[in-house]
């Protein structure tokens, strides 16, 4: 304690312990000391509460302070690129058609009298499929025939007539040129006339064959469409349906990302959902020449031996491409994309956990990952979904993502 405060502590004590006339001096300052001595104990306790305080206010305030700047951190979710796969696997829907698919039409108008052959029966070229009968048609052939024989008839005659003024004209002169001529005129029509009367019974009697519905090529008939007495009209409705099994077609159309990495002879995988784990081989037998502008996909056609006609044409189907990635890239989740004016950019978390924000240069779009050609490393920390609100230079805390 200082001085002063002695000093105030001895005029406290003189005023409190004045002198009196009847007490010994020796008694008096003995008092003087003990009060001292109290006052003293009581000034140093009163000195230890205030230091005892100030120290708690002090850590209350830091508690407070550090709790402030916990709650005003930010934290975020990070990750890292990681390489891309040397080889990438991309499976395409596609449905199974046959070498040759048809559907049979009528070329002549009647009824179905009978049909000889069945959804799922086997038919080779040229076979009996069902048979018209058409009335009408047999009529106006009858009909087409008679008309030929009559014209035929004038035919003869103007022949003959022709003939014999050409006689009378040489033996006497009493035809003219003029009656000659139109006698030649009169047998060029008759021939004309009758040209047109075979061509008219031809096309009949070629309707009359199209009563025989017959296989286009050999296959399988996939769908049957009439019975025994229906109508049929010529090119109206469709009889049959037939398709060639041996081997089957595929078609697929293969992303433009992917376009560059297919070519004609490659051999692909095709697996059908209700066999799990049995593949089949296709062969790429035709590629399109251009990637097409609507859907920004080059067109495979493929083939698929089919010996034994397990598969069945119609049924969906997913082909398996095998391809090698040729660039030497990173590859990152879409959610760490930061797009804005300047295009594609990531933040990057330095090593004192400061926000970077970096531009990058991006490839293919492969799905769920997305290609980074340029901009980061596979050591870079990456933000996941960045907030608006994050600045360049804050210091965040990175928590760990399970992306």
């Amino acid at each position: 304690m200082n001085d002063l405060a002695h000093a105030y502590l001895d005029a406290v004590i003189d005023e409190q312990t004045h002198i009196k006339p009847s007490e010994p001096a020796q008694s008096v300052t003995q008092s003087k000391k003990s009060l001292k001595s109290v006052a003293l104990v009581f000034l140093g306790g009163l000195a230890v509460a205030a230091a005892v305080r100030a120290y708690v206010n002090w850590q209350a305030t830091e508690s407070l302070h550090q709790y402030t700047s916990e709650l005003m951190q930010k934290s975020v979710l990070v990750t890292q690129a990681k390489p891309g796969a040397v080889t990438q696997n991309i499976r395409l829907p596609t449905t199974l058609r046959g070498d040759s698919e048809a559907a049979v039409y009528a070329r002549s108008t009647g009824y179905l009298a009978t049909w000889h052959k069945d959804i799922g029966d086997f038919v080779v070229k040229g076979e009996l499929l069902a048979v018209i009968d058409t009335p009408e048609l047999e009529q106006e052939l009858a009909q087409a025939v008679a008309q030929r024989e009559q014209i035929n008839a004038r035919l003869q005659l103007a022949q003959q007539t022709l003939t014999r003024w050409e006689q009378l004209g040489a033996r006497n002169g009493a035809v003219t040129e003029q009656d000659l001529a139109e006698k030649r005129s009169l047998l060029q029509q008759a021939n004309a006339d009758l040209a047109a009367a075979d061509a008219n019974v031809r096309r009949l009697q070629q309707q009359q064959e199209f009563r025989h519905i017959t296989a286009p090529f050999a296959g399988v008939i996939t769908r049957r469409s009439v019975e025994v007495g229906d109508l049929i009209r010529s090119a109206g409705q469709e009889l049959f349906a037939i398709a060639a099994t041996n081997p089957l077609r595929l078609t697929v159309w293969i992303p433009q990302a992917y376009a560059q990495q297919v070519h004609v002879g490659q051999e692909v995988k095709v697996e059908l959902k209700e066999q799990p784990g049995t593949y089949f081989t296709a062969t790429i037998e035709r590629l399109a020449g251009g990637i097409d502008p609507r859907s920004r996909s080059r067109q495979a056609d493929l083939v698929l031996q089919n010996p034994d006609d397990q598969l069945l044409p119609g049924a969906y189907a997913e082909v398996n491409f095998q391809l090698s990635n040729t660039t030497n890239a990173l590859v990152i989740p879409p959610a760490v994309l930061f797009v804005n004016s300047k295009g594609p950019q990531v933040v990057v978390l330095d090593k004192d956990n400061r926000v970077e924000f970096r531009e990058i240069k991006l490839g293919r779009d492969l799905g769920r990952e997305v290609e980074v050609l340029a901009g980061i490393t596979a050591e870079d920390i990456l933000v996941v979904s960045p907030s608006d609100q994050l600045r360049a230079g804050e210091i965040v805390e990175p928590r760990g993502w399970g992306g």
